[in-house]
């Protein structure tokens, strides 16, 4: 959809849902979708699922919960595989954002792959992320308090409907008092749901737009834009490095470096040393050509 000038218009609600395998990340997905749907919001929705490791095939069954919302002209799904990418994200996820913000979509959710502790590459993509959990899973809280917990805005125990829910929600509570933070910063809510039943849902979409509401009145949202843009340029970077170095044909010429290594006559950081060396002098070479 265009704006003034024939500019795509801007300002999509991105947000992540991120947490452990089987926390029903895709069933909450499409429930906040409608939600969203009936408060009258177009809603864009990026689904990443694992790559197999033999075929880098993917199942894609993200998108198989959701079917329901396929029929209504107002919510796109776009399923992606990982492809190998780490973090719990593909390499396209910022794309797809870009072009579901551009096409209009008021509300876009990210749906990561089932994440561990270190895998919070969501908050570099979204405004807003919901850090789901279900009671049940033994010490999956303690597992995730170093890394994904401490990323959430939004925490939703899901699956509240089961034996245990209510231990959680109140561990959960109790470890964000043991984080510190401003006396003006936004205080991550706790809630309980049952995305199956679509119960508790309307609560975790109201949570989501106070997050905004807070991110905009604070500044906030301005400086995790300027974040996002930051981290996606060198991820990009990075990318571009990674296919110079390691496209079709790139090691031929350094074969002699590798067997070196092979035959302990050169430690593995040297040889990595030199071959961005190479890959940096081949590139200048392509620069000055006439």
């Amino acid at each position: 959809m265009g704006g003034a000038g024939g500019r795509p218009r801007r300002g999509a609600h991105v947000v992540g849902l991120t947490g452990a395998p089987g926390s029903g990340k895709s069933t909450l997905a499409r429930a906040l979708a409608r939600v969203a749907r009936a408060r009258g919001r177009t809603v864009g929705v990026i689904a990443v699922d694992p790559s197999s490791p033999f075929s880098g095939g993917a199942i894609l069954g993200d998108r198989i919960r959701m079917n329901d919302l396929a029929l209504d002209p107002g919510v796109f799904i776009r399923s992606m595989a990982t492809r190998g990418a780490l973090g719990g994200l593909c390499r396209a996820a910022a794309d797809a954002v870009d072009l579901m913000d551009a096409a209009g979509f008021g509300l876009v959710l990210v749906e990561t792959v089932g994440v561990g502790q270190d895998e919070v590459d969501v908050m570099r993509l979204t405004h807003s992320v919901v850090v789901v959990s279900v009671p049940g899973l033994g010490d999956d809280i303690q597992a995730l308090k170093a890394g994904v917990l401490e990323i959430a805005d939004v925490h939703v125990v899901n699956k509240a409907d089961r034996e245990g829910a209510d231990r959680t929600l109140a561990e959960l509570r109790a470890m964000l008092t043991l984080v510190p933070a401003a006396a003006d910063a936004w205080m991550p809510p706790v809630l309980g749901a049952s995305a199956a039943r679509e119960e508790g849902i309307e609560a975790v979409a109201d949570a989501l737009d106070g997050h905004l509401a807070h991110l905009k009145t604070s500044g906030e949202l301005e400086r995790r834009r300027r974040t996002m843009v930051t981290a996606r340029v060198l991820r990009i970077v990075q990318d571009l490095v990674a296919e110079t170095l390691l496209g079709p044909g790139a090691l031929d010429a350094d074969r002699a470096q590798l067997e070196r290594v092979l035959r302990r006559e050169l430690t593995p950081h040297a040889c990595a040393r030199a071959l961005l060396g190479r890959a940096a002098e081949r590139g200048r070479s392509r620069d000055v050509r006439p």
